[in-house]
């Protein structure tokens, strides 16, 4: 059993972790063709426009944990129907969310505008990538929801695979329409609109082929099953408020970073892109933690949970220690693959020990995420993030004038780790 246990995370695992590397990747296509047409202010563009979109999309990402958590009890306690109701919910609220996103969608980029304050030129030509990238949202979200149905029924492949093909189709859509058809930053923009809506279309046939699910079995769905409007937007809500901690506490660490000048505010970003790199891979764990958790309590499997809980620590803290020995040997090297400037460089170094203590710190934190994802413990998730926010804030304004930009790295390591006891002391009292 335990060799079964560690090898179905192994498989979960893998796939998710490739599908989280690929992410990032579309915002870096766009960056990297714009970069060839011969003008900076389409690069400060795409930087703006990709910003943006990662904020929505992140903020509701609670689409896709939401559904996961929700379906993989419904998979365990082996609820078709069930899993079906939670799909049509999600689905329905992704599409409210998109008309919300379009109709509002001038405001919305008015006041990004008057927070971002970029160059007229800057600013136009982010317009028009925004005013076109913003017609892949409900492509984007109603793909949260199918990614994570089919996450909580223990399929982390197809969600890989169309990830791939996701990327492929950026790329090749992209320089059709920006070298082929001369449609400079809209080609970038429509080649992203077109690689999402891909994608959405690809996770569709997916549901339909791979898991025989048809719009009748959605629609027609028996009365006797219920899943309690509350319930879900209890379950969602937690986790949309809990996000906008998260975004609370990255946008002041910028901010703050940013106060002390343009180097220190450049050495932030490249030792936060550490904690980065490291969360792809245990994000990837997380997921096989919300589709096993879930599963094994839809199944009122407690001794498999625990079981479960156990394993995937271990898996945890095996990643953690080699990324912090990782980071220890090759954190110099790694700077200069970042950057060539430096004087980046020296003032960074300075700040790689957080580098090498981060993976540690955030172990509990992240691993936590998917555990109480799966077993739908939201509220305690919400808690523990308000919490760490708390302290977070509290830490950097009392030692703010002493340690300067220590005293932010050293708020955002006691966020991370304040957010593993809290969950830890909450699971504790979980019913067992």
């Amino acid at each position: 059993m335990k060799n079964s246990l560690h090898s179905e995370i192994f498989w979960l695992t893998c796939p998710s972790i490739v599908s989280n590397i690929t992410v990032p990747l579309l915002s870096m296509v766009d960056t990297t063709i714009v970069g060839h047409m011969g003008s900076p202010s389409y690069i400060g563009a795409i930087a703006i426009g990709s910003t943006l979109f990662n904020m929505v999309y992140w903020i509701f990402g609670f689409l896709r944990m939401g559904t996961t958590g929700l379906v993989s009890q419904a998979h365990g306690a082996k609820n078709r129907p069930l899993k079906l109701l939670v799909l049509r919910k999600s689905l329905l609220y992704g599409c409210c969310i998109s008309a919300i996103l379009l109709l509002l969608q001038i405001p919305f980029l008015r006041w990004a505008f008057l927070l971002m304050k970029p160059e007229a030129t800057i600013a136009s030509y982010a317009s028009q990538y925004f005013h076109v990238c913003i017609w892949g949202a409900p492509a984007m979200l109603s793909q949260y929801c199918l990614t994570g149905w089919m996450i909580g029924v223990q399929d982390t492949r197809s969600p890989m695979w169309i990830a791939i093909s996701q990327n492929l189709i950026n790329i090749v859509a992209s320089l059709f329409f920006v070298f082929y058809c001369r449609l400079r930053i809209e080609g970038v923009a429509l080649g992203t609109v077109v690689a999402q809506w891909s994608g959405c279309l690809m996770a569709l046939m997916v549901l339909l082929k791979k898991y025989r699910v048809s719009i009748k079995d959605l629609t027609t769905i028996p009365t006797s099953i219920a899943l309690p409007h509350r319930q879900f937007f209890s379950v969602n809500g937690n986790l949309f408020l809990r996000t906008l901690c998260m975004v609370a506490v990255t946008l002041y660490f910028t901010s703050a970073g940013s106060q002390m000048g343009n180097e220190i505010l450049s050495a932030n970003s490249l030792i936060m892109q550490f904690f980065i790199l490291y969360s792809y891979f245990v994000d990837g764990l997380a997921n096989a933690a919300e589709a096993l958790s879930g599963r094994y309590v839809g199944a009122e499997d407690w001794r498999m949970l625990h079981h479960t809980v156990s394993a995937l620590f271990s898996w945890g803290l095996a990643i953690s220690v080699a990324f912090s020995l990782l980071y220890a040997i090759s954190g110099d090297l790694m700077l200069r693959l970042f950057t060539d400037q430096e004087s980046i460089i020296l003032t960074a170094r300075s700040y790689l020990p957080w580098a090498y203590a981060i993976p540690l710190v955030a172990l509990m934190a992240m691993v936590w995420d998917g555990i109480f994802i799966g077993t739908t413990q939201t509220r305690g998730m919400l808690v523990a993030t308000a919490t760490a926010m708390l302290v977070f804030f509290a830490v950097w304004f009392l030692l703010r004038n002493s340690l300067l930009n220590h005293a932010l790295w050293l708020a955002f390591v006691c966020y991370l780790l304040t957010r593993g006891i809290v969950q830890t002391i909450v699971f504790n009292h979980y019913k067992q």
